[in-house]
């Protein structure tokens, strides 16, 4: 007889939770597998802490299969299930579908980025639900005050230097107030204009911080962050936001390239697509949660509506000190419905207090309703987190330590693109890559995936197309002795017809021709500023990047046909790997052949109407010969 299949879908508080307790009460009894897009198990308080350069990303991801046992871990993320056929539709971080069979089936998909209809929030602020949220931010804000510290306008430095925070409930108070923090901290390396510094703003419509908590709590931060230098208006919110600043309900205008939407957050849409009934776009569970009606089906965390058995006709809050006491109940409740353990039992919880870390010794907390403030606070609070993490303890207090004795290291890693993090993602804990399907709602902004672009080929002696490195510049052409020179930017160098001059540079003096006929290469553009939601700079046609393949089909087969070329006179041959050359050699120290005008390469297709522009922080598109007829194998 086979074993039954408990089939988990998310690796939250809820998700790890139910994992963890499972695999000790069904000790082989039952196969259990785990679906989640990353193979760790976020720790989102301290997330803000990363962010600001305190701990690393490592400390608060705490590995599934090792600390998981008896537990088998699918990446992938679930697009669809059959409740009649009992079955998960996934597709994995490659782009390959599969489908998981189920005998009961756990829905712990967490939540995302609460979005409300306010012009331009959607494309240029920035959530703060996962890792590479986090990692996006503090790339960010280090570069805004290293670009404010060489900026000679004053404008322009006290634009980069103000970040704009929406939402004033736990996340965004912690954001706020250790961002103050750690650009204090970097503006003494990089010191800015005289009686300039960086400035902070924590908005939102309630009336005060930390709406959830005691009023003398929230008292206790706002005092804090005030004392700390954040700018704290309360009872305003963003009206529109811009790529250069925002404005606000009360009419102000803010000039800003930083904004920062922590205003909440909503059930993964995954459940809506069920046809179950729902209480504000979370699933209706029982107090056992499960779902009338479908014995065989479980939700808890963010996803569920369970009922608030201490207070009657309310429903318990989206947060994650409930979403890790929902764990080990449906965990219990799943075995006894399978005939193991003890019975089925009711989520009933009983209210231990809220941790908020301020930063340094500073916190507000009010642990088994004891209202705290203080040092005493700060360490209450730390203690909690290093109790509550499942892994992972003894590095984060090793951070800690060094913290508080070493000064924090601001650099830039560049491992996370504005692209592909946009505030409208269904899974905030995947960064977006080219090629990559968007997993967010259908019809969303961006959903292209971010920029697909194909990788510019390094041409070799004899036309052999060597693979590019990431990250690196488009090398040199080899056949001939001479390359097109990306220019910064992503425009490639053009040359005038027939070996003319150049057209005159700024100044009105004009380039001198090069030896051998060459013109001299048109002068760089200068890229645009960076703003909260990518970089602005100008691209020519050429320099534009192909949309990517469908899935399915093959590269080549994707691009359209090109234009019929006219004929060069020289003879082709076939070069390894499929690729082409021209068949034109010459002997090392040979001068450089005279090269006749030719009509311009085809610029190819234009990119998705959805796809961003490339920035100065991504990689140039493809160089194109423009130097004489196109030759199939030139990119």
């Amino acid at each position: 007889m086979s074993r039954p299949r408990i089939v988990i879908v998310g690796a939250g508080f809820a998700g790890y939770r139910t994992a963890r307790t499972l695999s000790r009460l069904t000790r082989h009894q039952a196969d259990i597998v785990l679906l989640n897009p990353t193979d760790y198990f976020l720790y989102l308080p301290l997330l803000p802490q990363v962010a600001a350069g305190i701990l690393e990303p490592r400390r608060v991801s705490v590995s599934l299969s090792g600390t998981l046992p008896r537990v088998r871990l699918v990446l992938g993320e679930a697009d669809g299930i059959d409740l009649d056929g009992r079955t998960v539709h996934y597709t994995d971080p490659e782009g390959g579908e599969g489908t998981l069979r189920y005998d009961r089936l756990v829905l712990a998909a967490g939540s995302v980025n609460k979005l409300l209809p306010i012009p331009g929030v959607a494309e240029h602020a920035h959530g703060f639900r996962g890792l590479p949220e986090a990692l996006y931010l503090r790339d960010h804000v280090t570069r805004q005050v290293e670009l404010a510290a060489a900026a000679d306008d004053r404008a322009e430095c006290a634009a980069r230097c103000t970040f704009v925070v929406v939402g004033a409930g736990y996340t965004g108070t912690e954001v706020a107030a250790h961002g103050q923090m750690y650009t204090d901290a970097q503006v003494r390396r990089h010191p800015m204009r005289t009686g300039m510094r960086p400035r902070w703003m924590l908005l939102d419509v309630a009336e005060r911080v930390l709406p959830e908590m005691d009023e003398r709590l929230s008292r206790t931060a706002e005092r804090v962050l005030r004392q700390r230098g954040v700018d704290v208006r309360m009872g305003t919110s963003v009206k529109e936001a811009t790529h250069d600043g925002v404005l606000l309900t009360d009419g102000t205008t803010v000039d800003t390239r930083t904004l920062v939407w922590c205003v909440g957050v909503r059930p993964d849409p995954l459940v809506e697509s069920l046809g179950l009934p729902m209480e504000r776009g979370r699933l209706l569970v029982d107090p056992h949660l499960q779902v009338p009606g479908r014995p065989e089906l479980f939700a808890c965390g963010d996803v569920a509506a369970v009922p608030d058995l201490t207070k009657p006709g309310q429903y318990t809050p989206m947060t994650a000190q409930h979403a890790w006491r929902h764990g080990k109940v449906c965990a219990e409740n799943v075995a006894a419905s399978l005939g193991i353990g003890g019975q089925r039992r009711a989520y009933r919880h009983r209210d231990m207090g809220f941790v908020v870390d301020l930063g340094g010794a500073k916190a507000a907390a009010n642990p088994l309703g004891v209202p705290m403030s203080g040092p005493a606070a700060g360490a209450v609070t730390r203690g909690y987190h290093l109790a509550a993490m499942p892994g992972n303890r003894v590095r984060v207090a090793a951070d800690w330590l060094l913290d508080a004795v070493l000064p924090r290291q601001a650099v830039q890693l560049g491992l996370v693109r504005s692209w592909s993090v946009p505030l409208e993602s269904a899974s905030p804990e995947v960064a977006r890559v080219p090629g990559r399907p968007d997993a967010g709602p259908a019809g969303s902004a961006g959903s292209a995936g971010g920029p697909g672009r194909t990788e510019p080929a390094e041409r070799r002696q004899g036309g052999e197309p060597a693979k590019a490195r990431p990250g690196e510049e488009p090398a040199k052409s080899q056949p001939d002795g001479e390359s097109a020179k990306s220019q910064p930017g992503g425009e490639p160098a053009k040359g005038q017809p027939g070996g003319e001059p150049a057209k005159s540079q700024p100044g009105g003096e004009p380039a001198k021709a090069q030896p051998g006929g060459e013109p001299a290469r048109k002068h760089p553009g200068r890229p645009g500023a960076d703003g909260a939601s990518g970089e602005r700079h100008r691209t020519s046609e050429s320099a534009r990047p192909r949309p990517a393949h469908a899935p399915g089909t093959s590269r080549k087969a994707a691009e359209p046909s090109a234009a019929p070329k006219p004929s060069t006179g020289a003879r082709r041959s076939e070069a390894p790997g499929g690729t082409r050359s021209s068949g034109r050699t010459r002997s090392p120290g040979a001068p450089a052949p005279t090269r006749s005008a030719g009509p311009p390469a085809d610029p190819g297709p234009e990119p998705p109407p959805n796809q961003p522009p490339p920035g100065p922080d991504i990689a140039p598109g493809p160089v194109k010969r423009t130097d004489g007829p196109a030759v199939e194998g030139d990119s």
